[in-house]
């Protein structure tokens, strides 16, 4: 079985996230970048699949701008075999949309052959948990999605035949530390770049962004001393009726 798992260059999640002055988007420049956690886990299900005998190829995949090499070579680190960086500015990548990264990763399915694709169930920068289910569509493919569990002819609550879409949880494992042996390693795997204009994918974007907005801050709470306080104050915030 050969697997192509998707993995996406997004702000860390330590980093706190700050909203343009313009408020066009969220501030990318300067911030520490890492790959997608979810992406994290889907790679790790891949490789052990593949320590365990049950897949033969791990291939990573990545649609962004130059910058995707770095998390393409962190996923060779952790044990994928190669990796597939499709181009585009970095202009074009932050207005990708779940349908534009569905259609590429189609192309590379087709093109080299793959049993399977594994992903996470959603990038936490968009947090849309969009990209699998329409990949899966798109390819008229079985699709198990958010998993917990991966096993072979398992009894699990659901079963699926390849080819298949996988789209991975935060349950399924916890994804290694990618060892400074390997990264060396990972230096010398192979890294194919494909501009996206040799696929013949349309990025046009879909939806516009009107403006972002920080949340509204949270109000302080406060305490009460007993029961009688409490319904006390919760009519006086007329939650209940006197």
């Amino acid at each position: 079985m050969k697997i192509l798992v998707g993995v996406k260059r997004v702000v860390d999640y330590a980093v706190k996230i700050r909203v343009k002055p313009d408020r066009s988007g969220v501030v990318t420049e300067g911030v520490q970048h890492s790959m997608n956690p979810f992406d994290e886990i889907a790679l790790e299900e891949a490789v052990k699949l593949k320590e365990k005998k049950l897949a033969t190829e791990v291939v990573a995949f990545s649609l962004g701008g130059p910058k995707s090499q770095e998390v393409l070579r962190t996923a060779l680190a952790k044990g994928a075999d190669k990796a597939i960086h499709v181009q585009v500015s970095d202009e074009e990548a932050s207005k990708l949309e779940s349908f534009h990264v569905a259609k590429t990763l189609k192309k590379i399915v087709e093109s080299e052959k793959f049993d399977a694709v594994f992903l996470g169930k959603q990038a936490i920068d968009d947090d849309s948990s969009q990209t699998a289910p329409i990949l899966a569509g798109l390819l008229d493919w079985p699709q198990a999605l958010y998993a917990s569990k991966v096993e072979e002819g398992g009894d699990g609550h659901m079963k699926v035949k390849i080819p298949f879409v996988l789209s991975a949880d935060l349950r399924l494992n916890e994804p290694r530390y990618a060892t400074l042996p390997n990264i060396m390693k990972a230096k010398k795997k192979p890294l194919k770049a494909i501009p996206i204009k040799d696929l013949g994918v349309d990025i046009k974007p879909q939806t516009e962004t009107i403006e972002v907005t920080e949340p509204p801050v949270r109000q302080a709470g406060g305490f009460v001393e007993d029961v009688a306080g409490l319904v006390a104050k919760l009519k006086e915030k007329g939650f209940v009726k006197a």
